[in-house]
Parts: structure tokens; sequence; C-alpha cells
């Protein structure tokens, strides 16, 4: 049973009836606070149906966070627009008024096919992409003389790290609310960091594992004493991973949609480069609105019955080695997006247009 598309329903339902009627900088919304989505994702990989999503940008978008990336170029090389909007309206306010002022459509042409004026204005600062791999980190030092010491932490590094040596750890977490740079960004993180979990896994959760990944172990020949040898020879799992997300503001048609998908891609990614099976994925939502302009196409999804979820297949050839040194080759990244993060049974309802709300 499909889970997922009824807890989004019924959040659509909520913040209809119950929300409160907001002037933003960017439109009115219907307003709640405080919400939260959980999936199990043994249930199916968390990518609604109730309106046919668009997979590649969810992958590409979050590649290119993975990348450390905060260049939109990477985005519309791939055929992935939901930056643009912000990148151009950065542009019409800062850069130097002239006879002829680009379109949009000219804005992005010149992104893709001018190197110089992407590298100028196709940047958005240090977003979420140079928090999770460039953090920057600034101590003074008193010994005798004052001086600053700049060093860059690799968030994402440490988190594998501290998976693999302290899987217990309460510390396992990445952070883009960096509020010493947040006035250099063209828009501060909606979603601005996210925990990790592991526990044990069963014996029963260790040979359902070995079942569905169709993994024969010797010991059913050579004795039920050799079951756990042959299971780590096996490379078995031992522990299940679990993400939660928090989020301060929640474009709840457009945006919501994409981040659920986005982490869930996230926690299957990291589960697999730490061999860890993915266990549940929550999202904790502060200002979760619905624009007024979305009412319309939000009461259309809200009617649809929900199809199965799909499943996430992966190509393992590319975990030979560590996936977050290889994130930056751009052969990697096109098999990745072309090839290697692919969806089994996706069967959604039609896609429901809506404008974005930069």
């Amino acid at each position: 049973m499909n889970q997922l598309d009824k807890q989004y329903q019924e959040l659509l339902q909520d913040i209809m009836h119950n929300g409160v009627h907001k002037e933003t900088r960017n439109g009115k919304t219907i307003s709640r606070f405080g919400k939260q989505i959980r999936h199990n994702m043994k249930d199916g990989f968390p990518l609604l149906t109730t309106k046919k999503m668009y997979w590649k940008g969810i992958v590409t978008e979050l590649l290119w966070f993975l990348r450390g990336d905060t260049n939109i170029k990477f985005l519309v090389d791939n055929d992935c627009h939901i930056w643009n909007g912000d990148a151009y309206k950065n542009f019409l306010k800062n850069s130097v008024p002239h006879d002829h002022q680009e379109t949009m459509q000219e804005f992005i042409n010149k992104i893709k096919t001018d190197n110089e004026f992407a590298k100028t204005w196709g940047e958005l600062g240090p977003i979420y992409g140079k928090q999770w791999r460039s953090w920057t980190e600034e101590r003074e030092h008193i010994d005798g003389v004052s001086y600053f010491k700049y060093s860059n932490i690799d968030q994402i590094t440490n988190l594998i790290n501290d998976l693999k040596t302290n899987p217990d750890s309460r510390r396992l977490m990445v952070s883009a609310w960096n509020v010493g740079e947040l006035d250099q960004m063209v828009l501060p993180p909606c979603h601005y960091g996210f925990q990790v979990y592991t526990r044990e896994l069963s014996l029963k959760e260790r040979r359902k594992w070995c079942k569905n990944n169709r993994v024969v172990l010797e010991h059913l020949e050579a004795g039920l004493e050799n079951e756990e040898d042959d299971m780590r020879g096996c490379g078995v799992p031992t522990r299940a991973i679990s993400l939660m997300w928090n989020q301060r503001s929640v474009d709840t048609f457009l945006g919501l949609p994409f981040n659920i998908a986005s982490y869930g891609l996230l926690l299957e990614i990291i589960a697999k480069e730490v061999n860890m099976v993915p266990d549940e994925l929550i999202g904790n939502l502060g200002d979760v609105h619905l624009y007024e302009n979305h009412l319309s196409q939000a009461r259309e999804q809200m009617v649809r019955e929900p199809f199965s979820l799909p499943i996430l297949n992966f190509n393992t050839e590319w975990w030979d080695k560590p996936f977050f040194e290889a994130i930056n080759n751009e052969y990697f990244c096109k098999c990745l997006l072309e090839e290697d993060i692919q969806l089994g049974n996706y069967k959604s309802h039609p896609s429901i247009k809506a404008n974005l709300s930069n």
C-alpha cells in the first residue's frame, strides 16, 4: 500500500482546511506550521505517483549538491532548470544595465555557451553544495599574536567516515545553515540540515535481505553455526540507516515532492556507500504552505488514487571506488544520470503544471 501519496494528499487537505493566509515576499500563501512526513523505505522508493515527477531533474540537482557545485551551468547543461529563476533574478538585480536586457531564454543560452558569463552570473553563492562539501571554518588563535586561520570542512566525507567508524554516534549531521554566509546566498537554504541514525539489523532481517538480494549462503549445507561467518563473507549488511531532514520553508505543491525524493535518493546513496540497508525517511517541516496560484492544481492531485511506489535500481559497478570522490568526474556523472540510477515500475498520473515562485 502506498501510504506516501496518502500522507501528502492529507497534508494538502490540512493546509487548505486549517491554514492561515499570509502575504509573503513572492506571493500569497495558505500556511501551516510544524508538520512531518514519515516513510519506510522497504515500502518502495518515495516518488509521488499522483502526478508525474521529473526524475532526471531530481537526480541532477542532488548530484549537483554532492559535487559541491553552486553554479547553475551543470544543471543547465543537464536540462535541469529549477534554479534558473533565482540566477536570472540575481542577474537582473546586480548586472550593469545596458541597451538590451537579456530575456530569461537569452540568459540561459549565454550560461550554456559563454563560460566567462556563466562563471559570473551562473553563480548562486555559498548555497547547499558549498556548505555540504566545503564549509568555511574561521578560527582565532591567541598565542601572543591574534590571527585568523581558514579551513574547509567536507561534511559529507566526515559523515561517511563517522558512519564507518562510529555508527551509533548522535552527531551524524550535515548542516547548510551557515549564518556567517547567508547574506552571500541568492536564497537561504529551505532544507537546512539532515541527520542520519543507524541500528543493528536482527538476524531475521539479515536473512530476509539475503533472500531479497538472492544471496546464497553456504551455511545451509555446512551447518547453521557458520551462518554469521557466511554473511560476513558475502558482505551482508549488519545495520539499517535512517535519514531525517529539517526544512524551514516548504513549497508544498512544487518543492516538497522534489525534496522527499531527493532525500530518499541521498539515503539510498549513503546506505550503499557504507553497506547499510535504507530504513526510515523522515521530513520535519516548518512553514508548510501552498501558494494561492497552486490551489486548483493541489485540489486536482488530492482526488487522484495513488499507484504502487516504484523501486530504485543502481548499477553497482560504479561503487568500485568511493562515490563521493568520483562524483566530480564528468563521465561518471553522465553515467549516473543516463544509465546507473534508474527507476523500476514507476506508474503515475499525468504531470500537473504550476508556476515556480522565485
